[in-house]
């Protein structure tokens, strides 16, 4: 039995098997669940945890009674802003300590210190320094990613193979030369991985960050809707919706660490003798085509709603800025990055066909 796929230590599982296993352990899952709170005597009372069903029902109360789809956007534009900024701030930084020994000598104490500041407990100077609005939150999501990512930027350069760096100065490679093709090449190819599950930690303090000021947002619809008026079912609810986020950025995050770093998944198991070359199956062509043609249709969207927020031609209507409010910002920043890659990659299909 132990050699079976199902029980083989560390044994790798294929595509559908995942699939398969995904289905079946969230079938088990909502059983158990329904077996716990299930009968008019449950082994778990309802009053603390209640039953699927009536979890359920409440993503409909939330979503006609609690405007869900513009609280779930707010979260999502603090989250982005959080790791915008963070992002713009560790990167350079943690290049310049990790680099430069006399910064790293002169700071390195001080990173590994802030590490063991409480987070929840500086909301207080947050709202001193930034308000109680947008820039608050986003500034305290973004501190509290930062902390965390400054050092794994420091140990990812300490990570560079000298090899690589033998051979550049082999080939006469100077000071920045060095830093931008071994440095940062192989630093934010690791650091990626990094970011994306830090994913985690940023939607763990936007719960914080909003119940400071009630502006919206899934953390102020659990502790409003939820926590206040002792409505266990509103608030799983709204904690499922925070997992199905979370898994939805994961995804997106994994599919662009395979887009722009595709050498990470080029070898595999050489030493059992396979192919160490991935093969790019027609599927995969498809969904590249597929994911390629949404994005412009999604760029194609932004572009009309944003034309739409400087001159209202939606009988007065802004979606952007009813769903995303002071963190409109964040959206818009995305899908300039988004917008430059695609017009970069349409130039270079144009240049090399010319």
């Amino acid at each position: 039995m132990f050699d079976s796929w199902l029980f083989k230590l560390r044994g790798d599982l294929q595509g559908n098997q995942k699939t398969l296993l995904a289905i079946v352990g969230i079938i088990v899952t909502i059983f158990i669940w329904s077996i716990l709170t299930m009968g008019g005597n449950p082994i778990i009372p309802r009053a603390i945890f209640p039953d699927p069903w009536r979890v359920f029902n409440a993503f409909g109360e939330l979503f006609y009674q609690n405007d869900l789809i513009q609280n779930i956007c707010k979260s999502v534009g603090l989250n982005l802003g959080g790791y915008i900024k963070a992002i713009l701030y560790a990167i350079p930084v943690g290049f310049i300590l990790g680099l430069v020994p006399m910064f790293r000598g002169a700071f390195q104490k001080i990173v590994d210190a802030i590490r063991f500041l409480p987070l929840t407990a500086l909301t207080g100077l947050f709202i001193i320094w930034f308000g109680i609005y947008a820039e608050q939150k986003i500034n305290f999501l973004a501190f509290g990613i930062f902390i965390y990512l400054l050092p794994i930027v420091i140990q990812r350069i300490d990570e560079v193979d000298d090899v690589y760096l033998k051979t550049v100065h082999t080939l006469g490679a100077g000071y920045w030369q060095t830093i931008r093709t071994v440095y940062f090449p192989s630093v934010i190819s690791r650091l990626s991985d990094d970011i994306r599950i830090l994913t985690a930690i940023s939607w763990t303090y936007i719960i914080v960050a909003e119940t400071s000021a009630d502006q919206g947002g899934i953390g102020s619809l659990i502790y409003k809707a939820g926590q206040r008026l002792g409505r266990v079912d509103v608030t799983i609810a709204c904690l499922i919706i925070i997992m199905f986020i979370g898994v939805f950025q994961d995804r997106i995050f994994s599919y662009l660490d395979r887009k722009f770093f595709p050498f990470k998944y080029q070898t595999k198991n050489t030493y059992q003798g396979t192919n160490n070359l991935k093969i790019v199956s027609g599927l995969d062509a498809i969904i590249d085509f597929v994911i390629s043609i949404l994005t412009w249709i999604f760029i194609g969207v932004y572009l009309l709603l944003l034309f739409n927020e400087m001159s209202p031609f939606l009988d007065g209507l802004r979606p952007l800025s009813y769903l995303f409010g002071d963190t409109l910002w964040t959206i818009h920043f995305i899908f300039a990055l988004i917008l430059i890659y695609q017009l970069y990659n349409l130039y270079q299909k144009i240049t090399k066909k010319s």
